[in-house]
């Protein structure tokens, strides 16, 4: 699966992942592979990148924005965001 995280200035990453876990405005949610269509606002809070099954990860705290997912494609749009 292919993740996309951009903020108004930059990209903060790009790459093919395992899963993502965001921090939706009603609770957390993940995203795999071959995940249905969906888009979300998402609240303030952690973003997890599992970028594979052996456990490996990042994580960075954002501002709110929106997650697209279409066609085993996740696009994250954050209003700010660093790295932790």
């Amino acid at each position: 699966m292919e993740l996309e995280i951009l903020t108004p200035e930059r990209k903060l990453f790009s790459g093919e992942v395992y899963g993502v876990q965001l921090p939706g405005i009603n609770g957390s949610f993940e995203i795999l592979h071959k995940h249905a269509p969906l888009i979300s606002a998402l609240g303030n809070g952690k973003i997890k990148i599992l970028k594979d099954k052996a456990g490996s990860s990042a994580s960075y705290t954002i501002n709110g924005g929106f997650a697209e997912v279409l066609n085993n494609k996740v696009a994250v749009l954050v209003e700010g965001a660093a790295e932790i």
